[in-house]
């Protein structure tokens, strides 16, 4: 009988899961950047066995910050992210790629 709220947690968090794909589908490749940090957060929390109260108290966050962010919702700052994968010991990894293969130089800024 106690397990019966652990399966509906899982499956609201499947099914939380299967919005936020559907709310990325057919998006730009990059548009995935934060859909799967999402996913990789709750994978790693859940692996973890720590409650999204547990990891907000590391994180020096609320419970409900780390729900938006599982959930697909606004994607937090680098500095909370960076928070995030050091209580889920993890490395954050950020790359930047350009996006076309321009030989021209950005302008600088201050006119000059």
């Amino acid at each position: 009988m106690a397990q019966e709220p652990d399966r509906g947690k899982r499956e609201r968090a499947a099914e939380a899961l299967e919005r936020l794909r559907e709310r990325f589908a057919g998006v730009d490749p990059d548009g995935w950047f934060f859909a799967g940090i999402a996913e990789q957060v709750a994978d790693r929390r859940k692996e973890l066995g720590l409650s999204q109260a547990e990891l907000a108290e590391l994180v020096t966050t609320t419970q409900s910050a780390i729900a938006r962010l599982e959930s697909g919702g606004r994607p937090p700052r680098i500095d909370t992210l960076l928070r995030i994968a050091n209580a889920l010991d993890c490395e954050l990894l950020v790359e930047l790629r350009p996006r076309t293969k321009t030989k021209t130089k950005p302008k600088k800024r201050g006119g000059k």
